[in-house]
């Protein structure tokens, strides 16, 4: 730029040689471009978490070494995951119908002129009640795609968050001999969970006892790997793991994981059963 204004009287839009009307055409400097190309890294943390026994005493510790996008890059990683999420959920089903499409209306309701009304052509249309629709919605097709590796990258970065309050109780399924709420909210109590907090719990498998004593809880969401999304990672307060969980969670996002045709097909699962469940979403 500085080589321009040294030889132009002034640096206005018409100055350019575009725009000259002598044939002279300004010099011209070759500047090397220097270009820094900064590629996506993946870190991983280490972070050790308590094991609690049902009845909230620590009877060990475990492990959960996850990757996780850089700190500049998580940000956008886990906004492109979660908006993408929201809205594969759209079943894009809204529709209205124009003044073509609104039965009715093809004569013309009164005479154009000695009535003293304003003329109208149809009473269909779009100024009038019950006529057509302007600018109305039509069905749509919103899904969106995010490859497979970024979505696994924002899910895990998620888990890394949230270590902090994240917790691993050993498996209570059995101790559960009859479905009762009061007793999971003492048990919640015992692992140091506020039942008023949002609370996430990841299991393998949700025993039936267990699902029916925390369904009636508004704040606590009970997910297997089928269900594990996003959305609820970020929403909740406190995560709860049971070993087995830990153990997948590791294997599934941890850093020796590697692609496989069975991992992509249960994903595929996943992704389906996730929106067979939210078939309420806004359109």
């Amino acid at each position: 730029m500085a080589a321009y204004a040294a030889t132009a009287n002034s640096l206005f839009f018409f100055s350019s040689s575009f725009f000259l009307s002598s044939p002279r055409q300004l010099p011209r400097k070759s500047v090397p471009l220097k270009t820094s190309r900064k590629y996506l890294s993946i870190t991983s943390e280490l972070a050790t978490l308590p094991v609690l026994s049902f009845t909230g005493e620590k009877i060990g510790e475990t492990y959960l070494d996850l990757k996780s996008a850089p700190p500049e890059t998580a940000r956008a990683v886990i906004h492109r995951a979660i908006l993408t999420d929201q809205q594969n959920k759209r079943r894009g089903t809204a529709s209205t119908l124009t003044r073509s499409e609104v039965k009715g209306g093809g004569r013309k309701p009164y005479p154009q002129k000695k009535t003293g009304r304003a003329r109208r052509g149809s009473m269909r249309t779009p100024l009038r009640t019950g006529g057509g629709v302007i600018f109305g919605p039509k069905p749509k097709d919103w899904s969106i795609k995010i490859n497979k590796k970024e979505k696994r990258l924002a899910i895990s970065t998620a888990l890394s968050s949230a270590l902090e309050s994240t917790i691993v109780v050993e498996d209570f399924g059995e101790n559960f001999e009859k479905p009762k709420t009061k007793e999971f909210i003492a048990a919640m109590k015992r692992w140091g969970l506020d039942p008023m907090e949002k609370s996430m719990f990841f299991m393998m498998e949700v025993p039936q006892n267990v699902m029916l004593s925390s369904r009636n809880i508004g704040t606590l969401s009970m997910l297997t790997p089928r269900t594990l999304n996003l959305f609820d990672i970020l929403n909740s307060d406190k995560l709860v793991l049971t070993p087995a969980a830990v153990d997948y969670l590791n294997g599934r996002y941890g850093v020796d994981y590697e692609d496989s045709e069975e991992d992509e097909e249960e994903e595929e699962d996943g992704e389906g059963t996730e929106a067979d469940e939210n078939t309420d979403a806004a359109q």
